[in-house]
C-alpha cells in the first residue's frame, strides 16, 4: 500500500485536495479530525490536558476550551511542547491503527493528511511520499480571513506558527501550486497526481 502524506499551510485548499483524493478511491485519514477528536468532550486527552493546565482549560462541555489554550501555547512555546506531548502520541496510535484496516482492506493508496508533517518530522519515515498544497501567503491570509471571520493580525500569527513555506516545499516529493486556481482546476490537477499514484 502506497503511504502518501499531504500537507500544506492554513488556506492552501488542502482539505478539497484531500476530498478529491478520497472521490478517486484513496483511503484518508485526517489527523487533524482526529486530534480534535481527542480533545473534545470525553476525549482520550482531556484528562491529561485537565492535570497538566488546570480546569480553566476544560470548557463547561467537557471539551478543551479552544480560545483559552490557543492564547496559551501562542504566548508560551513550552505550552504548546506540553499539549503536544499529550496529543501527539494518541494520533499517532489512531492514524497507526487506521491505516492498518487500510491495508486490510487491501486499499491500494492510503493518503494521510497531516498539518504539522514538517514541524513534527515524526511521521516522515512512515511515507512512501509527500504530496504538498501550496499558495503565496498573501492568498493563504484572505481565504482564511474570507472563511473563518479571523482578522489579518491572527491568521498572520497562525500562518507564523506553522512551518515556513519553504520548509514544507523542500521537504515536498509533488507540490500542488493552488494559485488563482478555479475548483474545476484545482481537481483536474488533483487527478493528475493522484494517476501517478495508481488511483
Amino acid at each position: 500500500m502506497l503511504r502518501i502524506g499531504l500537507t500544506g499551510g492554513i488556506g492552501s485548499g488542502k482539505s478539497t485536495v484531500l476530498k478529491t483524493l478520497a472521490a478517486l478511491g484513496a483511503a484518508t485519514i485526517d489527523a487533524d479530525a482526529i486530534s480534535r477528536a481527542t480533545t473534545a468532550a470525553g476525549g482520550a486527552a482531556m484528562p491529561a490536558i485537565a492535570r497538566e493546565f488546570g480546569p480553566e482549560f476544560v470548557a463547561p462541555d467537557g471539551a478543551m476550551n479552544r480560545d483559552r489554550m490557543r492564547a496559551e501555547v501562542f504566548s508560551r512555546p513550552e505550552a504548546r511542547r506540553q499539549l503536544e506531548a499529550i496529543v501527539h502520541p494518541l494520533v499517532s496510535a489512531a492514524i497507526r491503527a487506521q491505516g492498518e484496516q487500510a491495508m486490510a482492506e487491501g486499499r491500494r493508496c492510503l493518503v494521510i493528511d497531516i498539518p504539522l508533517l514538517v514541524e513534527g518530522g515524526r511521521e516522515r519515515h512512515a511515507l512512501d511520499h509527500v504530496l504538498v498544497v501550496d499558495c503565496l501567503p498573501e492568498t493563504q491570509v484572505q481565504r482564511v480571513m474570507a472563511r473563518s471571520g479571523l482578522d489579518e493580525a491572527e491568521v498572520r500569527a497562525i500562518i507564523a506558527a506553522q512551518a515556513p513555506r519553504e520548509a514544507r516545499l523542500a521537504a515536498a516529493d509533488t507540490v500542488i501550486f493552488n494559485q488563482d486556481l478555479s475548483l474545476a482546476q484545482l481537481e483536474a490537477e488533483v487527478r493528475r497526481v493522484a494517476a501517478g499514484f495508481g488511483l
